[in-house]
């Protein structure tokens, strides 16, 4: 069986995809490996009507709504090779079946990349986090820390002020002189001694002098890597952004090659669940009308 559309990832950018494509009555499939990227939070903030919501209650809700259209197939599994041409995709599974498309949709995800510091993995979206946005508002205006990763350590730092007194643990990143002159002025103070471990109820930074300083709330810019190779495999381009590579799409989503769309935290360098939607709903359009309007050869 052809489908009109494949949707390569099964969580918010790829189940927004597909629910647009599904009303427009195509047949679509979703090939999903079940690792969302946030299933390590205990609660969704920053999505409006769901504000405070498990994630994966959310997920699991929306996959329900959009398995109620009755073109719409899902598979748990694992994409492992896509091929072809707009038109006539191939995509194979780990389980060696394989499927055939019109449009592909690229919903991969990321994964992070944290630092190899004892505990800290074993706190990441609890009291660890990467988005203010998302998790900065619960934690009450306590003290905060910033733990300098890599070039955006600054910013971070800067911006988090904004949730509660925080301290930035640079990590051996050198401030400069005028950045320690913003931070003094955002009220930031800098930790020079070394993290080597996270501890304790929430986060307790210890320190490599031995001192132990606890916070509230951590936050950290990771490196990201794609999910899996596919976008690679069809050749895609790729931009390099704070946290890692992501792939390049233009304004409806469509990437550089014809008949490929790109949606959620994988194709624009940041991400949240408000955004993974929005993207998806928008690729999943796009390549519903790229059906209905063949690009010019």
């Amino acid at each position: 069986m052809q489908h009109d559309a494949i949707i390569l990832g099964g969580s918010y950018a790829g189940m927004a995809a597909a629910l647009q494509l599904a009303r427009a009555r195509r047949r679509v499939l979703v090939i999903d490996a079940g690792q969302r990227r946030n299933r390590y939070a205990h609660a969704s903030h920053g999505f409006l009507g769901r504000d405070g919501a498990a994630p994966g209650a959310i997920a699991a809700e929306a996959r329900e709504q959009l398995l109620a259209y009755p073109t719409v197939a899902w598979v748990d599994g694992r994409a492992e090779a896509v091929s072809g041409t707009m038109d006539s995709f191939r995509i194979g599974l780990a389980d060696g079946t394989v499927h055939h498309g019109r449009r592909v949709v690229l919903a991969i995800g990321l994964v992070d990349q944290l630092p190899d510091l004892p505990g800290l993995s074993e706190r990441w979206g609890r009291s660890v986090f990467l988005c203010p946005y998302c998790d900065g508002y619960e934690l009450d205006q306590q003290a905060l820390g910033v733990l300098a990763t890599g070039p955006s350590w600054f910013h971070q730092a800067m911006l988090i002020a904004e949730w509660g007194p925080t301290t930035v643990f640079t990590q051996d990143q050198t401030a400069d002189s005028d950045q320690r002159s913003a931070l003094t002025v955002r009220g930031v103070a800098i930790e020079e001694a070394r993290v080597t471990a996270v501890e304790g109820e929430h986060a307790t930074l210890v320190l490599a002098d031995g001192r132990s300083v606890p916070v509230r709330g951590l936050f950290l810019v990771p490196r990201t890597r794609f999910a899996n190779d596919l976008a690679g495999g069809l050749g895609c381009a790729l931009e390099e952004g704070p946290m890692g590579p992501f792939i390049r799409t233009d304004g409806r989503k469509a990437t550089s090659v014809p008949g490929v769309f790109a949606c959620g935290d994988a194709a624009r360098g940041a991400g949240s669940v408000s955004l993974a939607v929005g993207d998806g709903a928008m690729a999943g359009a796009a390549a519903h009308q790229s059906l209905v309007f063949p690009p010019a050869a």
